[in-house]
């Protein structure tokens, strides 16, 4: 049993739990996220890839997690980098704006 025991999801009325709620980055007003889908030197698999996150390792790992959990996917959070398996751009950029954390897309 997970220490988080309140109602999340109820039949009668859908999602109770807001995901909403914004990330405390430090500076986040001064950078942005680059946000750009990659497939080359990944076995012709599709990866989103967030860099120039704000803060130092502990908010590029929380936002990882994060991130992976609203988009129910795999990933991983290293070298200053976040990978988020399959071409997730839209979304990532949609989370991101939701949680106040300034994002553009990059690339093609």
């Amino acid at each position: 049993m997970s220490k988080e025991t309140r109602l999340v999801y109820s039949t009668e009325s859908g999602r109770i739990r807001s995901d909403s709620t914004p990330i405390a980055l430090e500076n986040p007003a001064e950078s942005v996220c680059r946000v750009r889908r990659e497939v080359k030197g990944r076995g012709g698999k599709e990866a989103t890839v967030i860099w120039d996150v704000p803060g130092g390792p502990d908010a590029l790992t929380a936002l990882a997690k994060r991130l992976k959990q609203r988009l129910g996917t795999g990933g991983s959070a290293k070298d200053g980098q976040i990978v988020i398996q399959g071409n997730r751009v839209d979304a990532v950029l949609e989370a991101l704006k939701a949680w106040g954390v300034k994002a553009m897309k990059a690339g093609g």
